[in-house]
């Protein structure tokens, strides 16, 4: 009996403490950031300037096709010196394409990376203005939502506000 008391207790203090937060409201934070307009238009902007570079890396792609194709048509025909050079010269266009993809990876992220930390302080001020418009006790992650009503969710008001920034 002493055990229900204190898990009662317990309950009641749980659920107490959720009544005491009556404006609660859901944010999706990244998704804010990304449906906003300057990240369509850092979207466009990273398009155009790897616009080269994807074209390169799509040439080296076909290349190293082309070669492994030879290789495998060839395998059974060619001099075993000649099956050894189309080998090399499949690993050198490979491995050329591997190392640009990840270079344009990095080089991508770096900048989405930079893009994130320039849009951070936006992003704060627009939540923090919301915020405290609206009073509200308690903003969760929409992430970690099961579900929440379409009334409560911030993401679209941040977008918003980011946009008018």
């Amino acid at each position: 009996m002493k055990r229900l008391t204190r898990a009662a207790a317990v309950c009641a203090m749980l659920f107490s403490t959720q009544v005491l937060a009556q404006n609660v409201a859901v944010l999706g934070v990244e998704e804010a950031l990304l449906t906003s307009d300057a990240a369509k238009s850092f979207r466009e902007e990273l398009k155009k300037e790897f616009a080269d570079d994807e074209k390169q890396l799509v040439g080296l792609e076909k290349q190293a096709r082309e070669l492994r194709e030879k290789l495998q048509k060839n395998a059974g025909l060619a001099s075993e010196d000649d099956i050894k050079q189309m080998r090399l010269q499949f690993q050198k266009a490979f491995a050329e394409y591997q190392r640009r993809g990840q270079a344009m990876q990095q080089q991508r992220a770096e900048r989405e990376q930079a893009f994130i930390a320039e849009m951070r302080p936006l992003l704060d001020k627009a939540i923090r203005e919301l915020i405290e418009a609206e009073k509200f006790d308690v903003v969760i992650s929409k992430q970690a939502t099961v579900y929440t009503a379409d009334s409560v969710d911030l993401t679209s008001r941040v977008t918003t506000l980011l946009n008018k920034q």
